[in-house]
């Protein structure tokens, strides 16, 4: 912290102010550190990745070798940041429900949710949860955000999703996801005849409507399809952050799951991981 922000935050001379803005910006010091931390693991990764020995990168860097080894093996990983930096905001949708048209959160997206935030606490990531309103609106032009919705229940989600140049959500007799270029389908195991423990999901970072930043988001066409895309990330994350880091992108993930909890079983790409940064 600047000296200078010190002593204008000791200069405050309510006390209940001064403690308010001291906590504010400690927390907002900490998430820097964290960060810092998790970028320098990262660059060090890459480097190493690249051939240089950990002596090299010392030597170039100006530290010990000792020192390079901590960094490395210390500190917030940096595929963390597949998810978002600081602080995270998830938004789930309120649906509403059949016997008396209340308000309600799916008892799958509270689960989806409750695991993710486990998985971004693993990576000192701070989350905050929200419910996206019956009608489906929801401010989409916020940092560090990810939604758990699909196109049915919120036209922002809708629109957004449309903004993909290879993948598109079809609604026939049933919804299903589109490679426009593969031509393949994905309809749900439980859409079909003879039905079966299949759901598919789609998992993508796309671009928020101002064109300042990017959105995260997934949902399956059934509720077990979204959990299975946490499974995903729980056990995968590392692989996605070193195909697609930070960029844009979208695939389909297919999930076999028990058909007794719903629970997913296996999780895996059914489609190419596209990178939209070619597009």
């Amino acid at each position: 912290m600047p000296p200078n922000d010190v002593e204008r935050i000791a200069a405050i001379e309510n006390p209940y102010q001064l403690l308010r803005v001291a906590t504010e910006r400690l927390n907002a010091a900490q998430q820097e550190v964290t960060e810092l931390s998790r970028l320098r693991r990262k660059v060090i990764q890459e480097l190493h990745a690249q051939g240089l020995s950990y002596a090299q990168i010392a030597k170039e860097a100006g530290l010990t070798r000792g020192r390079i080894h901590q960094i490395r093996h210390t500190g917030p990983a940096p595929e963390g940041a597949f998810l978002g930096t600081g602080t995270i905001t998830l938004a789930t949708p309120l649906k509403q429900e059949a016997t008396n048209a209340r308000p309600v959160v799916a008892m799958e997206d509270v689960t989806a949710a409750k695991r993710l935030e486990d998985l971004a606490r693993g990576f000192d990531l701070g989350m905050e949860l929200e419910h996206i309103p019956i009608g489906g609106d929801i401010d989409l032009n916020r940092p560090n955000l990810i939604v758990i919705c699909g196109p049915k229940l919120s036209p922002a989600m809708g629109a957004l999703y449309e903004s993909d140049p290879v993948l598109e959500w079809v609604k026939e007799d049933a919804w299903t996801l589109r490679d426009s270029r593969t031509g393949e389908s994905y309809k749900s195991g439980s859409d079909r005849t003879p039905a079966s423990n299949i759901d598919y999901a789609y998992l993508g970072r796309l671009a928020r409507p101002d064109g300042n930043g990017n959105v995260l988001v997934f949902t399956g066409i059934h509720p077990q399809g979204s959990l299975g895309v946490v499974q995903l990330l729980q056990t995968e994350i590392a692989t996605l952050w070193g195909q697609v880091a930070d960029k844009r992108f979208s695939t389909v993930v297919a999930v076999e799951y028990d058909p007794a909890t719903g629970e997913p079983v296996k999780s895996e790409l059914a489609s190419p991981l596209y990178s939209h940064e070619e597009e």
